[in-house]
C-alpha cells in the first residue's frame, strides 16, 4: 500500500487532516467594506520595525521546519500577481476554484528534500544493527530475582588494581528535575520553587568555578529569565561560556515519548532552541531525558537530525537494564530501523539503576549511594529510608566516607566499557534552597580533594556537565564528535512497555485522560493551520498600506502562545494523563484558550485571502469577518455545530483544506432550512445529502438540520461555496431505522421517511461500491465485511469490553495497568437502541449503549474515503468504580501473535504479543495507527487521539478507551483518576488487500501523517 492512501484516507481523523469550515457572518454588503472611520484604521507608528522584526523571526522558524513554508511564500510572491478575476458577484470575494490554490497550484510547489530523509524508503526491508530490541524481549526471560544490595541486578566485584594504568574518570552531575505541572501547575511550581533554584544557581556557581550544574526545562527558564535584571542575565552568559553551565536537550519540556505526535515534539524543540539563540546564543549538544516512561526512537531521530551527537535516557524495563549491564551495552549507537547504514547513529548512555534519585545513581547500593545525598543530613526535612543518615565530611572521616563512595563508584564502572564515569547527582525540584546548594557542593568537593590527592586511589573525581562527560568518553573510546566506531554496540527498536519493579508495567498512562489527549491533536491541526494561513496573509498585507492595518504582530503572538501551550502539554505529566486534577484543568485551559486564539488568527489571516479586491481591506475586531464552523464552551467540553442560518440570498461557506495534498472530503454543517442548495465555487450545484440534528436517539430537532457534501480543494487551498434557501430542494434526505426493544408507533415526521422496529437477529446492512457491511440487528456491531473487489468475507466483530482492577495491594492508577485478569464482555441488559441512516452520501449506524456511543459510518463517494468506515465512539464512563472500557475488533485475520504500532505518527514498530509476560506488558502506545496482518489481508484502525493498544489474541486489535479508577497506584502522584469527561474517541478501520508478503517479515516504514 502506498503511503499516501495510508494518511490520505484517514482524513480528518489523523493529526492535521482537518478541513477548517467557516461561514462569512453578513450579508453581501458587509464584503463590500463600506469605508467609514470606524473600519478605516492605521497601523501604529513606531510598530513596522517590530512588524518587520518578527516577521524575520517568522522566516527563520519557517525555515528550519524543511523550508516548506517558505517555499509556499516564494510561490505566492512569485505567481499572485497573475491571479485572475474572479466573479463579479459579490464584488468583494474572490470565487475562483481553489482560490489560494490559484496563486499556489500544486504543480508548482517543489519542497527540497534531503536524502538522509528517503533512506527508509530506498533502503527498507531488514536491519544495520547490532542489537534489535525485538530480540531482546524474545530471549529475556523476565524474572526477577533478588539481585542483593541492587535488587533488580546482580552482585558486582572488581579488582582493586583495575585502574592501575588508567585512573577512573567520575564526572559527577548537579541537576534539578522540574516538571512543568504535576503535584502543582507550572504557574505555582515556578513561584514557589523553579525560581529560587534558578537564582540560587547564579549565586551559587559564581562562588567556586569547579561547580557545574545544568538545566533541560526552557518552559521555566524563559519564565524566569523574562524576570531576572540585566546583571544577572550576563552572568548566565559568562556561566554557560566558562562551561560551568549547561542547556541539555532545550525543549520547550522534557517530553513523554509514547502519546505526542511528531509535530509536538519537533514544535517544542524549535520552541525552546530559538529562545536559547535569541537569548543566549547557544545550542544544546546532548539530550537529558531521565523522567519520560520509555523511550522512542523518534526521539533519538529528531534529536540526531537536530545536530546532537549524545543522549541520556532512563526509565527503561528493569530486565532490559540488567541484560544490558551484563552484556556491557548500556552504552549504545541508537540507529533507525531503516537505517543500513550509519547516518542516523546517536551515541546513547542508559542509567543502570531504578531511578534517577541520588541513592540509585552513585552505584548499586542505595543504602549507601543515599549517604551521599547530602540533602538528608540529619535535622533536614527529607531523610534516607535505610535509616543510615549521610554525615557531614570532615578530616575525621574523609578517607572512610571517600573510599565509601569510590567503591560504589569502581563497581558502577564496571558495567560500562570505558573508564569514564557519570554520577547524576540531583532529583525532583532540587537546590531550591541555598543550604542544599552548600552542603552538596561542600561535602562533595572534600571528597574529590582527598581522591584525587592520592594517586594511589587512581581516580579523578570532579563536578560535570552531560557534555565534560560524552566528550572525555568520546576520548576515552576514540571516537570523534560525529562519528561511529565499533567500540559501541548499535541498536535499534525502542523501549517500551517501561516496568519499574515487579510486573509494574506503565502502559495505564497510554490512555490516561483520552479527553485531553484528544484536545492536543486538535490544537496541534488548528495550529498547522494558522501557521500556513498567517504566514500567506503576510505576504499579501506587504504588498499594500491599505492592507498593513493586518494584525500581524498580535496575531503572532498568539501564534507564539499556542506553540509553547502546545509545547508545555507534551511534558510527561501532561498528555500522559498523570497529573493532579487541579493541575490538569491548568492544562486543558491553556490548550482552550489557544484553540479560541488560533481561530482568530485563522478568520484573520483567511479574511486578507478570500478578498478580491485588496485595496478594500479594512480590519475591524468588533465585526469579525468570518465566524468558525463548532463552538466549544469550555476546556471539558466537547464542541458543538454552530446553526447557520439561511435565507435566499447566499451564505458562503469558506473551506480550508491545509494539506499538501488534493482532497475530495464530506463536508457537513448545520443549517436551520431543509430546502438548501449548495453551489461549488465554480458556481454550479452540487450534490447534497440533508440528514436530521438529533436530540437524543429517537428525537429529531427541528431548530437544525445537517447537509453534506463533497468539496473539492486543492493542496493547501481555500474555497468559497454558497449556501442558498430555495423554494425547492433537489437535497437528498436521509431515511432512518430505528431499532428498539419496544417499538412504538408514533406519528410520522414532517420531513424525514423514519421507520421503527423492534431489535431483531436479522442483520443490518450497509453497502457502497467498495464493501458490503453486516451489523448485528440485536446490538448494531459490526460483524461482517464484503469487499467487493474480490469477493471475500472478512470476520470482523465489533465489542467493547470491561477490565477491572487486580484486588491485590497495587492496583492500577494513572501510570499502572494491573487488571484483575481478561477483559470481561461489555454486557447489555436491554438491547440498545440502533438508528440506521441511508443516504446518498454516506449511511451510518448508531448503537446507544449506556456507557457509549458508538458510531460506524460508511461514505458513498468515488476516492479514498469510501475505502474505510468512520468509526465514533462518545465514551462516559464519569460512574463506574475502577473500570476501564475496551473497543476490541476480532477478524479472520492469522496475525499469529504479532501486530505493529506507530511511534509518534512518524515510524512503524513491529510487535510480538508475549505469553510470558503479563496481560498488561502486551499493551503498547499508539499515537495514530496500529494494525494487524497476514498473506492476504491488513486491518489499520486509525487513530486521532493517542491510546493504548494490544493485539492479545490471533487476529484481534484491542483499544482501551477511557479509564477511572479510584486509588493512587504508588508512583508520586498520590490520587487515583476520577475526573473523566464525556471523550469523543475518533478512528478509521482499513482494510486492504496485501500481495505476496510474509506476515512474519517485518518491514519497518516511516510515514508522513499532516
Amino acid at each position: 500500500m502506498k503511503l499516501s492512501r495510508q494518511f490520505t484516507v484517514f482524513g480528518s481523523a489523523v493529526f492535521c487532516v482537518v478541513i477548517f469550515s467557516l461561514y462569512l457572518m453578513l450579508d453581501r454588503g458587509h464584503f463590500d467594506h463600506p469605508k467609514s472611520p470606524r473600519r478605516e484604521g492605521t497601523f501604529p507608528k513606531g510598530q513596522l520595525s517590530i512588524l518587520q522584526e518578527k516577521i524575520d523571526h517568522l522566516e527563520r522558524l519557517l525555515a528550519e521546519n524543511n523550508e516548506i513554508i517558505s517555499n509556499i511564500r516564494d510561490s505566492v510572491i512569485n505567481l499572485s500577481e497573475s491571479v485572475k478575476d474572479g466573479q463579479k458577484i459579490p464584488e468583494a470575494i474572490n470565487f475562483s476554484q481553489g482560490s489560494v490554490s490559484e496563486i499556489i497550484p500544486s504543480a508548482s510547489v517543489l519542497f527540497a528534500v534531503d536524502s538522509e530523509d528517503c533512506l527508509f524508503a530506498s533502503k527498507s526491508g531488514s536491519h544495520g544493527s547490532g542489537v534489535q530490541m525485538l530480540d531482546v524481549y524474545d530471549i529475556l526471560p523476565f524474572d526477577n530475582p533478588d539481585g542483593g544490595v541492587w535488587k533488580q541486578g546482580f552482585d558486582i566485584t572488581y579488582n582493586e588494581n583495575e585502574w592501575d594504568s588508567e585512573p577512573l574518570q567520575v564526572f559527577v552531575v548537579p541537576h534539578s528535575h522540574n516538571d512543568p505541572g504535576w503535584l502543582k501547575t507550572f504557574d505555582d511550581y515556578f513561584r514557589d520553587q523553579t525560581q529560587h533554584i534558578l537564582n540560587n544557581m547564579v549565586i551559587k556557581l559564581l562562588e567556586d568555578n569547579r561547580r557545574k550544574f545544568m538545566w533541560s526545562e526552557i518552559s521555566y527558564f524563559s519564565k524566569w529569565w523574562d524576570v531576572i535584571d540585566s546583571q544577572k542575565k550576563d552572568a548566565v552568559k559568562r556561566l554557560i561560556k566558562d562551561g560551568q553551565f549547561e542547556i541539555v536537550t532545550g525543549g520547550w519540556v522534557m517530553p513523554d515519548e509514547a502519546s505526542p505526535h511528531y509535530f509536538a515534539l519537533i514544535d517544542q524543540l524549535i520552541e525552546g532552541h530559538q529562545w536559547l539563540e535569541k537569548n543566549l546564543g547557544v545550542k544544546p549538544k546532548s539530550g537529558w531525558a531521565i523522567d519520560p516512561f520509555g523511550h522512542s526512537p523518534t526521539m533519538a531521530y529528531l534529536l540526531k537530525r537536530t545536530g546532537f551527537s549524545n543522549m541520556l535516557i532512563q526509565r527503561v524495563h528493569y530486565s532490559v537494564k540488567k541484560h544490558f549491564a551484563t552484556q556491557k551495552t548500556l552504552e549504545f549507537f541508537w540507529r533507525q530501523n531503516w537505517d543500513l547504514g550509519s547516518s542516523t547513529d546517536i551515541l546513547c548512555h542508559m542509567m543502570p539503576f531504578y531511578s534517577y534519585d541520588v541513592p540509585h545513581t552513585c552505584g548499586p547500593d542505595p543504602k549507601i549511594c543515599c549517604q551521599f545525598d547530602f540533602k538528608r543530613l540529619p535535622g533536614g526535612r527529607v531523610s534516607c529510608p535505610w535509616r543510615v543518615p549521610p554525615e557531614a565530611i570532615h578530616a575525621g572521616n574523609v578517607q572512610h566516607r571517600a573510599w565509601m563512595i569510590l567503591d560504589q563508584y569502581r563497581k558502577k564502572s564496571k558495567l560500562f566499557r570505558t573508564k569514564v564515569l557519570l554520577a547524576p547527582l540531583g532529583d525532583d525540584f532540587r537546590y531550591a534552597e541555598s543550604s542544599e546548594w552548600d552542603q552538596q557542593f561542600q561535602n562533595y568537593q572534600k571528597l574529590f580533594d582527598y581522591m584525587n590527592s592520592h594517586p594511589e586511589w587512581h581516580v579523578k573525581a570532579q563536578f560535570g556537565t552531560l557534555s565534560d562527560y560524552f566528550e572525555a568518553l568520546r576520548k576515552a573510546s576514540n571516537l570523534g564528535e560525529k562519528s561511529s566506531n565499533s567500540f559501541f554496540p548499535v541498536l535499534s527498536g525502542d523501549f517500551f512497555t517501561y516496568a519499574d519493579r515487579d510486573h509494574h508495567y506503565w502502559s495505564g498512562y497510554f490512555t490516561s485522560r483520552p479527553f485531553y489527549k484528544r484536545l492536543d491533536r486538535v490544537l496541534e491541526s488548528y495550529l498547522r493551520a494558522a501557521e500556513i494561513l498567517y504566514s500567506l496573509a503576510l505576504v499579501q498585507s506587504s504588498k499594500s498600506e491599505k492592507m498593513s492595518v493586518f494584525p500581524s504582530v498580535d496575531n503572532y503572538k498568539l501564534l507564539t502562545e499556542a506553540r509553547r501551550n502546545l509545547g508545555l502539554f507534551q511534558h510527561h505529566d501532561a498528555i500522559t494523563g498523570t497529573a493532579k486534577d487541579w493541575v490538569v484543568v491548568d492544562y486543558g485551559t491553556r490548550l482552550f484558550h489557544s484553540i479560541m486564539n488560533l481561530k482568530k488568527v485563522i478568520i484573520d489571516s483567511a479574511h486578507i485571502l478570500i478578498l478580491k479586491d485588496k485595496v478594500a481591506y479594512n480590519y475591524d475586531t468588533s465585526t469579525p469577518f468570518l465566524k468558525m464552523d463548532d463552538v466549544q464552551s469550555s476546556q471539558d467540553s466537547l464542541p458543538r455545530k454552530t446553526v447557520i442560518k439561511l435565507t435566499s440570498q447566499p451564505r458562503y461557506l469558506l473551506i480550508y483544506n491545509p494539506t499538501e495534498q488534493e482532497r475530495f472530503s464530506v463536508v457537513s454543517v448545520n443549517v436551520n432550512s431543509p430546502t438548501v442548495k449548495v453551489l461549488s465555487p465554480s458556481g454550479k450545484p452540487v450534490t447534497v445529502q440533508i440528514s436530521a440534528v438529533w436530540d437524543g436517539a429517537t428525537t429529531i430537532s427541528h431548530e437544525a438540520y445537517q447537509i453534506s457534501f463533497v468539496a473539492h480543494l486543492p493542496p493547501l487551498g481555500l474555497g468559497v461555496y454558497q449556501l442558498l434557501d430555495v423554494q425547492s430542494s433537489e437535497a437528498v434526505l436521509t431515511d432512518y431505522n430505528i431499532y428498539m426493544r419496544n417499538s412504538r408507533q408514533e406519528k410520522p415526521d414532517r420531513l424525514f421517511k423514519i421507520k421503527e422496529m423492534q431489535n431483531s437477529v436479522d442483520n443490518i446492512i450497509l453497502e457502497n461500491s467498495y464493501m458490503k457491511l453486516w451489523f448485528s440487528g440485536m446490538s448494531g456491531l459490526l460483524e461482517k465485511i464484503n469487499t467487493k473487489e474480490d469477493g471475500k468475507n472478512h470476520q470482523m466483530k465489533v465489542e467493547f469490553a470491561w477490565y477491572g482492577t487486580t484486588s491485590n495491594r497495587d492496583k492500577s492508577g494513572a501510570y499502572l495497568f494491573l487488571p484483575d485478569g481478561d477483559a470481561k464482555p461489555y454486557i447489555f441488559t436491554d438491547p440498545p437502541t440502533i438508528r440506521v441512516a441511508h443516504g446518498r452520501i454516506f449511511s451510518e449506524v448508531v448503537c446507544f449503549f449506556h456507557h457509549v456511543t458508538h458510531t460506524m459510518r460508511l461514505y458513498k463517494v468515488q476516492g479514498l474515503e469510501d475505502q474505510s468506515l468512520e468509526v465514533s465512539n462518545i465514551v462516559d464512563i464519569r460512574g463506574e468504580y475502577n473500570r476501564e472500557l475496551a473497543m476490541r475488533i476480532s477478524s479472520d485475520i492469522n496475525s499469529q501473535n504479532r501486530f505493529y504500532t506507530d511511534l509518534n505518527g512518524y515510524q512503524i514498530q513491529p510487535r510480538l504479543t508475549m505469553s510470558k509476560l503479563p496481560l498488561q506488558a502486551n499493551i503498547y502506545p499508539m499515537t495514530t495507527m496500529a494494525y494487524i496482518q497476514d498473506v492476504g489481508v491488513r486491518l489499520t484502525l486509525h487513530s486521532a487521539q493517542s491510546l493504548g493498544v494490544a493485539s492479545l489474541k490471533n487476529g484481534q486489535l484491542e483499544v482501551i478507551m477511557d479509564r477511572r479508577l479510584m486509588q493512587d497506584d504508588n508512583r508520586g502522584l498520590g490520587q487515583g483518576v476520577q475526573d473523566n469527561k464525556i471523550t469523543a474517541n475518533i478512528f478509521r478501520l482499513l482494510l486492504e488487500r496485501r500481495h505476496g508478503t510474509d506476515v512474519v517479515g517485518f518491514t519497518v516504514w516511516i510515514f508522513l501523517t499532516n
